[in-house]
């Protein structure tokens, strides 16, 4: 237990010393986050400020386009493991409930 913490403490300190005291807090406060809604509604409002201040730099607003893009599509995407339990989710349900009440009962 107190090798995986640690790991933890050596993971977090990486950038520590690089970044000062306050610079640190916010890093560790940071690697709390979780998901990319927060990323992805920060470049969206990135790419509205472009739009308004560089009405001309097209290239920069693609290429800001193109990275909310790809972490929309990353934080839709699921693993085989995500999916498998899904999948078994969903037939537990069908053979424990849809099936001894009958389908019918669940489209009501």
């Amino acid at each position: 237990m107190a090798k995986k913490q640690a790991k933890r403490d050596a993971k977090r300190d990486f950038y520590g010393p690089a970044l000062g005291e306050t610079r640190s807090l916010m890093l560790e406060e940071a690697g709390g986050v979780e998901g990319l809604d927060q990323e992805i509604a920060l470049l969206r409002l990135k790419l509205r400020d472009l739009i308004r201040d560089c009405p001309d730099k097209i290239e920069l607003h693609l290429r800001t386009a193109n990275a909310i893009a790809g972490m929309v599509k990353i934080s839709y995407s699921i693993s085989r493991e995500q999916k498998k339990s899904l999948r078994e989710a969903i037939t537990k349900v069908l053979t424990e409930l849809a099936i001894p009440l009958g389908v019918k009962a669940l489209i009501q």
